[in-house]
């Protein structure tokens, strides 16, 4: 069985090239938090955090952190645990169960009103 870190919303995959302690920061840098908010979190130093993600970014090849990211979850290093929600939606909607469906109605016309006056109805203007 592989090892997984979860991290909030996200669960990351050990043995596919970072270290755990890498594994760890992309993850929190993925969940939007600065390398101050992980250091406070690991008790470590703001310069240790910055490090790591910076040997992460060289391993992956890339030079910015949403770019680490990105390539980390292309990669399938790292994924949203959401994607296993999405999936189960989608089975069960296969499966043909009408409670997941949601009833749409038919889009309501709009139709402007025209009256038309004829020449002698129409109220004199007069100054």
């Amino acid at each position: 069985m592989e090892a997984t870190i979860v991290s909030g919303a996200w669960k990351g995959h050990l043995g596919r090239g970072l270290a755990p302690r890498e594994l760890q920061f992309v993850l929190s840098s993925a969940q939007g938090m600065t390398a101050k908010e992980i250091a406070r979190v690991f008790g470590v130093e703001p310069g240790t955090v910055v490090k790591r993600l910076s040997n992460a970014m060289f391993k992956l090849g890339v030079n910015r952190q949403t770019a680490m990211i990105a390539e980390a979850m292309r990669r399938q290093i790292i994924s949203p645990i959401c994607l296993a929600l999405a999936t189960l939606i989608a089975v069960h909607a296969m499966i043909g169960d009408d409670a997941m469906r949601r009833d749409r109605r038919a889009p309501e016309r709009r139709t402007a009103q025209v009256r038309v006056v004829r020449q002698s109805e129409r109220p004199a203007l007069t100054a």
